[in-house]
């Protein structure tokens, strides 16, 4: 059993200065206990709602959110260092998600009824799963907690949120709106760091178990879970195959945009970039002139800046830093936007997910070495091709392992398609229809005659 005590917590950073600026104490096992109790009290109305009550109550929720969305903007900017543009936009995203989750549940298509035992009637009833826990990561707080409650909600189950130690103020502050605009007991919130998620993964109430997060966390939850459904989103470390016919300076712009979003702490940025070797000297020359010219969101946390600038210290002596490489010498938690070459398959840098500003480049000298690459780690989030020849992207696509394959693009969502990855990157998908099928249950009910 977790062990979770009462007075322990996190300071709270600006990472645009690195100063602290409030503390945020862990919950106690008491009250991770009453929010689960409370959720779970919650679930026996707010299942039995109807699909078009549910969606009343979510679009009144999306509205009483948008309608404060300057305040929550400007605390979800101070405690992650983001833009002010750059959050309203992931807050739109969210929003418009929570919309369409809330009218999509109502024209879900259900398994067949019908007579086929003689003298019998079935039908297949989609259910609600109970209450949900949903542990949130620290680069997308407040659009995480409203993704996740959006699936969970709107097919009738009940929540208990835990935002990421370091990240808490925009979910305190979405607690308060749920609270003014949802029955009781439908959103809730502990808070902590790893101890508190044990605590939860390991409750007896809850019936689902979400995860965006590292793969190690979400091991532990496979471990630790027993037999609760299981909804986990973990890490990325993208492939990126550049051929040889694109346009280097156009697709450098491209890809630079996408690698540093966010300063790369996103589970789908551009990372692992892999060029055909025939432009690969002029698309790392127009590559390192974009990333001279970025100027990066700090990254959220100390002790993460501290893993980045651990792992470019730990470069081979044979890799190339072409430019970047080490902590930007200005106040706040900022590393240098970073392209590292002349690197293998086995380095460090390559394997693990950087989650910050760094790419590595690849040549590579055909198709088949290209996949392999590409496929050559546990991951299996996303990835993305570049080329003008879509016979040959399609062909590609086929051969990724990866749940989101975009072509001339990358790191854009549609709200009406899945997302969410294979082999270590977990599984369950986020988004479209699909994700609220993963959030509820069949059962079968057949009826005789007397």
């Amino acid at each position: 059993m977790a062990k979770v005590l009462q007075g322990h917590g996190t300071e709270i950073v600006d990472p645009c200065t690195g100063e602290s600026y409030e503390f945020q104490l862990d919950s106690t096992i008491d009250e991770i206990d009453a929010a689960f109790t409370t959720a779970h009290d919650g679930w026996r109305n707010w299942r039995d709602t109807t699909p078009g009550e549910r969606q009343t109550s979510l679009l009144g929720f999306a509205d009483a959110v948008e309608s404060q969305s300057d305040q929550l903007v400007a605390i979800e900017q101070r405690n992650t260092g983001k833009t002010r543009e750059q959050v309203r936009d992931e807050l739109a995203g969210a929003l418009d998600e929570m919309r369409f989750m809330a009218g999509a549940q109502r024209a879900l298509q259900g398994p067949l009824a019908g007579r086929y035992v003689p003298g019998t009637a079935s039908m297949s009833v989609r259910e609600p799963l109970g209450v949900c826990a949903q542990i949130l990561p620290w680069n997308y707080p407040l659009a995480s907690a409203i993704s996740k409650l959006a699936p969970a909600l709107a097919m009738g189950n009940t929540s208990v949120l835990k935002p990421a130690a370091p990240t808490p103020c925009s979910v305190r502050a979405l607690l308060e709106i749920a609270g003014e605009t949802l029955p009781a007991g439908v959103v809730n919130a502990v808070f902590g760091g790893r101890e508190t998620g044990e605590y939860m993964v390991a409750h007896r109430i809850p019936a689902l178990i979400s995860l965006t997060g590292s793969v190690r966390a979400g091991h532990e939850i496979v471990r630790a879970a027993g037999l609760k459904v299981l909804h986990l989103e973990l890490g990325g470390n993208c492939p990126v195959i550049v051929l040889k016919d694109v346009d280097v300076e156009a697709v450098a712009r491209e890809i630079a945009e996408a690698a540093l979003y966010n300063a790369g702490q996103d589970c789908t940025a551009a990372t692992r970039l892999l060029v055909a070797a025939e432009v690969a000297e002029d698309f790392v020359a127009a590559l390192t002139r974009e990333f001279l010219a970025t100027q990066t969101v700090p990254l959220a946390t100390a002790e993460h800046l501290d893993r980045v600038i651990g792992l470019l210290a730990r470069l081979p002596t044979s890799a190339r830093v072409e430019c970047g490489g080490r902590r930007a010498e200005i106040p706040g938690l900022y590393v240098e936007p970073t392209v590292v070459t002349k690197v293998t398959h086995d380095d460090e840098i390559v394997g693990e997910e950087v989650f910050g500003p760094v790419v590595t480049v690849q040549q590579f000298a055909t198709a088949d070495e290209a996949v392999a690459l590409a496929n050559g780690t546990e991951y299996g989030l996303a990835a993305s091709i570049w080329t003008r020849d879509h016979s040959s992207a399609v062909t590609l696509s086929q051969r990724i392992d990866a749940g989101t394959v975009w072509i001339n693009t990358h790191g854009v969502y549609a709200t009406e398609m899945p997302f969410g990855g294979f082999k270590s990157s977990g599984y369950g998908k986020d988004l479209s229809p699909i994700a609220l099928e993963n959030y509820s249950r069949i059962k079968h009910v057949m009826t005789g005659s007397i």
